[in-house]
Parts: C-alpha cells; structure tokens; sequence
C-alpha cells in the first residue's frame, strides 16, 4: 500500500511538474534571467524617454495670454499674413475682364442670317458656297464669340508669366467709363479664321465674306466678374509661402495679449523647429536616452538594495513589478498621443491627466503598498521629465491622487470596490482641482468643468484596466490578492461545500483553525486572511475517507480498532498527497497546495507509532519510524508554520478537560516546544520574538473558541 501511494505521488508530481515549466522563471535566482528583466526594463524605459513630445504653451485662439512666451531657439515660420499681402499685391496686376453679352451676338447672328436670305447677291459672290454651310460657319463664330474675353495688355502679360490659359483672352484697350461700341482686336479674327478654316466643308471665300461683315461691327462689353475671380483665385494660388524668421530669445506673445491664429503658426513652427534638432535617430541622442534610463533604472535598483531587499531576491515579484511600470508607461504614452494627435488638441481639455493611480493601484494590491509609494514617485519623475503635460499640476495631482489610492486600496478585499476607491481618489482631488482653477483667478469656468470631467473620465478608464488587467497578473505570476481569498472563502464554492456535507467535522475543524490562525498572523503582521481562507482548504483530502478521521466519526464507533497501526497511519498520512490531488484538480493556487503539504510537515503520526511499539514489546528498534513520518515538506513561510501550529493546538485542545487560560498557554507552549525539537521550524522565517506574539494570539482566540457558558437551572 505504500509503494502504490508513493508511486501515486510520484506521478502526480511529475504531472504538476510538466504543466508549470513556464513557472521555472521564477524558481531560482538565475543570473542570466536577472540580466535579461533588466535589459527589457531598460529599453522600454529608454525608448518612452526617447520618443517624448515637446511642451509648448498651450494657448487658445481668442483668449489672453497668461503669461510671456519667448522663443526657444530660431525658426521659420508660415507667415500667413505676410503671404496674403503678397497675394493682394499679386491680384493688383489683374485688370477687369470683359465678355460680349450673350444676346449681343445672338443678335448679330439674326441679322446676318436675314441680311443673307433678304439679298440674294452673295449666291453670285459666292458660286461654291450653300445656305447650310453659311449657318454651320455662323455656328462656329457665335461659339468663338461666346467663349472669347477681354481685358488689357498688362492682364494679358501677367498671365503669361504665370502660366494660366489665356486662349481665350485677348488684348483690348478699354475705358472704365465706356465699353461700347467697340472694335473687336483683330487677334481674334484670326483665331475665329484658323478654327473656320480648320472646319471641314467650309470654303475659303465663306471665311472671308463672314469675317468682312463680322469685323466691322461695334461690340458692347460687360464686366464678367466669375471668370476674374476665378482668374485671381488661380494667380493667389501661385503665390508662393512667405516664411518670416523668428531670433531665438524674441518675444512671441506678450503677458495679457489676444492670442491670434499668427501666434499658435509660430508655436508649432517652433516646436517642429526644436524637434527637428533633437533628431530622435542620432546615434548621440539615442545614446543620450539609454543613459538616462541607466541612471534612472540603477537609481531604483539601489532603492531597492536598501529598503526591499526581500522583493529584489524575488524574481517572481521583480517581473511583476517590471511588467506593471512598462504597462504604465504604455498606457501614458497612449493617453498622450490621443490627446495630442487627436483633430483638436484634447491636451487643452485634459490639461492634467490622471496616469499615475493605475500602476499605483496594481502595485498596492499585488505586491505591498511602500512598493506603490516608491513606484508612484519613480513613475512621477518619469512622466513629468517625458510627457507634454504642465508639470507642477500635473505632478501635484498625480501625486496626491497616487497617496489617497494607497490609502483606500490596501483594506480593498473585492474588486468591485475599485471603482468606490477610484471614486473616493476622485472625490478627494477635486479641492486640489479647485486651488488650481482659484490660482488662475477663476471660480467657475469652463476649464473647472473640464478639468473634473476629464479626472473623471481617466479614473474611470482605469478602474476598467485595473479590473481586467488584475485577474491575468494573479492567474501569471500566481499572487493572492485578498479579492482572491474572499473569492475562495464563499462557502458556496464546490470543495467547501462537499467538506460541509461529506466530513462536516472536518469542515468545523477548519473553520476553527481559520480563526486561529488569522489570529496569529495578524499578531506578527503577516498575511491574516490568508492563513483564515487556505486553512479552509489545507483538509480536504479527507474527503477521499472521511470516517477514518475522529471529527467525522459521529456513530461512535473507530474503524480504526479493524486496523493494524501501520494502516491506519498510511490512511492518515495519505489525505496530504490526496489533498495535493484534489487541489490541483480543482485548480487551487499554488500558495493553497503548498499549505496543505507543508502543514504536517515531516511530524509523526505519534499515536498509532507508539501502539507499533506496543505491538512490538516495546522495542522501538524494530519499528522503522520514517513509514510513520508525513511526507512533508517542512513549512516554508510563516503563514505555514503558524497554520501547522494552529491545526496541533485545536486538536489538542479537544481533549482538554478543563479550559483555562492557564491550561491552555501550558499546552501551546509544549506543543510548539516538541515542534521545534522536532526540526519541524528549522526552514520557516519566524523569529523568536514573532513564535511569542503568535502564542499569545492563538491563547487568546481559543480561550475565546473554548469559553463556557453558565449552567441554566433544570425546568420542573
């Protein structure tokens, strides 16, 4: 039977070994592992000082300027008003364009046409030509006509220099104060006689008879102002861009003056100007960024060394914490490029963004909340130095509002409540919202709405990051939360509720021990709720034979009186590895499995080993003691030990006659005193002083499970 449990065991750790290879990560102290942490953490924190906007004032249009603003190097900029003098000037060349008015020729051509069926003598003039070819010919003059324009020769010269069509635009001298009866310029004569002549079926001498008649006319011109427009509009469009030049040190906008479009030109032209010489892919710039993440990074580390030395030799945490800053810096260079790459520049609304609180909420509830402090302050220098914010609101409100999320978030034990905590941040940072607004001397104004709206909005988005973020980053790197524990602590969940119906005594032994040991966590600072919720569990695989454990055994009889004492401690010894079993079946955490492997230890089954010895004369020679051994571990953590310590006192204490205060210290301090002759506190971190505080809490908590109630008298 043992060989068959031992095998059982055997396998059921090959089978956990095989599905956490991923987890080896974590499990040591691997130099080259370190190395590569720090190597990522490096470059993403070089390239979110690297690729960092330039701050510029930020000024609306309209508005009065709260301050000076001088330049900060020398630039060009498009200088709009300077272009649109040019463009006037250059439209100043363009005279007034004429057209002939539609029922002008139209006119013409009837008389013509009359003129030529009234006197029949062009039919002697002209032998060779038809009545239709005639109208075809008058068709072509009427269309030319139509399309032709007039304006000076200067007009005319201007627009050839440009290159703007003038095909259709001859030179004509023209008083302002007279524009009829005009003569037509003979330029376009010869252009109608080119198109006539190009006309198929139209003779020579029908040209020349037309335009005979046709250029001796007197014209009446009208002003056509949509072909001059569009005329100007096209020698405005071939004005080229006056770019006016700005001294580094020169005044830009002056204290209380209007702000203008002209003003915000010359801002983005100087910010282009400035980023353009930083340029981001100089060898020496990148050079410049890696350095100052070096600094930065070495800075923490030496924070670290000194105050959080237990963090720094994990590298479990150490991922955690490395993985929660980039996803910060992530999410603050996201947040920037919406804001600023937007169509309007969100940056005006969201003037001080709330970006700090998120890392700071992760960091408080997954690893400690002096981590958050510190992380809060390293985050803070980071964005102020990096991002396109005003910095002293930016990092004031960052920081008070990272302080209050300490404050309410290390007491938060669901994770609903992380909107309550964020809303409370909110809630607390709205007076410093107000001193801001009242030091710009306004009470209530538009930016007062905004900026509550906008720390609102931002809370809010983080709230919904925290919240579907925080369960992939316990699952990953395995870190019990106290939401997780109250999650494991509803008695509705499936193992608690099959340990209330199948071994019920089990299930109160568990609670009691719960009790116990919380009370002696919490009387050395360690993790209470934990030590409350996975004693819940460390008991389960008593499920598999629940009747052969005295707490369940209600009918007063022990199956173990059918028993050879080395079976009954093999079925004793055996709900550890089957509660290893059924923990991982059920995907229970690993900080659960480990309680319930390490809250025996290596102890004896010392009832059933001493009735062996009995059995065999007396000789302890001949029992061999380690099949009466749990298998162990030895309790690695606190939390373990002081559960180890609870579980062997409750169960003492069942056979205590009397409860007393005094009974009871005697028997923790012998039970806790054959432990440690036992070895079995040589692997855990408790200290002496600490063993002390946790025996007096557990006195106190069963003193208060075991008190006596006073006799009621009998009813006669």
């Amino acid at each position: 039977m043992v060989g068959c449990m031992l095998e059982h065991r055997n396998e059921e750790n090959r089978k956990a070994a095989s599905s956490k290879k991923w987890q080896q990560w974590f499990g040591g102290s691997q130099v080259a592992r370190r190395i590569l942490l720090l190597i990522c953490f490096l470059f993403a924190l070089a390239f979110f000082l690297h690729f960092r906007e330039t701050r510029l004032e930020t000024l609306d249009v309209g508005t009065s300027s709260p301050r000076y603003v001088i330049a900060q190097r020398d630039f060009d900029f498009p200088d709009e008003e300077a272009t649109q003098v040019l463009k006037q000037e250059a439209v100043k060349d363009i005279g007034a364009i004429y057209v002939i008015p539609e029922a002008e020729i139209k006119e013409y051509r009837r008389e013509q046409e009359k003129r030529l069926i009234d006197n029949q003598r062009w039919r002697e003039e002209l032998p060779n030509s038809t009545f239709e070819e005639i109208d075809a010919a008058l068709d072509l003059i009427e269309e030319q006509l139509f399309i032709a324009r007039f304006s000076d020769d200067r007009t005319l010269q201007r627009m050839k220099r440009l290159n703007l069509p003038i095909h259709d635009l001859y030179a004509i001298k023209i008083s302002p104060h007279q524009n009829s009866d005009l003569k037509l310029p003979q330029s376009l004569w010869s252009h109608v006689e080119g198109e006539l002549q190009n006309k198929e079926g139209i003779h020579a001498e029908t040209v020349a008879f037309l335009l005979s008649n046709f250029s001796l006319l007197k014209w009446d011109v009208d002003q056509d102002y949509v072909y001059e427009r569009s005329i100007k509009q096209m020698v405005q469009s071939r004005v080229s861009q006056k770019y006016s030049h700005v001294e580094a040190g020169s005044q830009i906008v002056k204290r209380g003056e209007t702000v203008t479009s002209r003003h915000i030109t010359m801002l983005k032209a100087m910010k282009y100007e400035i980023e353009k010489s930083r340029n981001p892919w100089a060898p020496l710039t990148i050079l410049g960024s890696l350095l100052l993440a070096v600094c930065l990074t070495f800075l923490a580390l030496f924070y670290l060394k000194a105050f959080h030395r237990e963090l720094l030799k994990s590298l479990r945490k150490m991922t955690l914490l490395v993985v929660i800053l980039v996803m910060s810096l992530i999410f603050a260079k996201c947040a920037e490029y919406l804001l600023l790459y937007e169509s309007k520049n969100l940056l005006e609304v969201a003037r001080f963004p709330l970006l700090v609180p998120f890392a700071t909420l992760l960091i408080t509830v997954l690893i400690d909340s002096r981590m958050a402090f510190a992380s809060s302050l390293f985050l803070l220098v980071v964005f102020g130095v990096t991002l396109a914010v005003e910095e002293l609101p930016f990092l004031l409100i960052n920081f008070f509002a990272s302080g209050v999320t300490i404050l309410f978030a290390k007491d938060m034990h669901k994770r609903k409540e992380v909107f309550a905590v964020l809303g409370k941040v909110w809630l607390s940072c709205i007076p410093l919202i107000f001193a801001f607004n009242l030091n710009e001397n306004s009470l209530v104004s538009m930016n007062l709405l905004t900026d509550l709206m906008s720390s609102f909005v931002f809370l809010t988005i983080t709230a919904i990051l925290v919240i579907g973020v925080l369960p992939i980053l316990e699952a990953l790197f395995h870190v019990m939360t106290d939401m997780t524990l109250m999650e494991y602590m509803d008695p509705n969940n499936e193992l608690l509720r099959r340990l209330s119906l199948e071994a019920p005594g089990t299930y109160q032994h568990c609670l009691v021990v719960g009790n116990l040991a919380e009370a002696g966590a919490r009387a050395i600072g360690a993790n209470g709720l934990f030590c409350r919720v996975s004693t819940l569990y460390h008991d389960i695989g008593k499920l598999f034979n629940p009747h052969y454990f005295t707490e369940n055994q209600l009918s007063g009889f022990n199956i173990h009186q059918l028993l050879t004492p080395l079976e009954s401690t093999h079925v004793i010894i055996a709900h550890v590895p089957e509660g290893e079993t059924l923990a991982r079946k059920y995907h229970l955490p690993q900080s659960f499995i480990d309680v319930i492997r390490e809250h025996h230890g290596t102890t004896m089954v010392y009832y059933f080993y001493c009735k062996q010895v009995e059995q065999m004369g007396g000789d302890p020679t001949k029992v061999h003691e380690k099949l009466f051994r749990y298998p162990g571990p030895k309790p690695r953590s606190k939390e373990s030990v002081i559960i180890m310590i609870a579980d062997t006192v409750e169960a003492a204490s069942r056979s205590m006659v009397e409860v007393t205060e005094e009974a009871v210290s005697t028997i923790v301090n012998q039970l806790i005193a054959e432990k440690a002759d036992d070895g079995q506190l040589d692997e855990c971190q408790l200290t002496f002083e600490e063993l002390g505080q946790v025996k007096k809490a557990i006195v106190k908590a069963l003193m208060v499970t075991r008190h006596l109630r006073i006799k009621y008298p009998e009813r006669h």
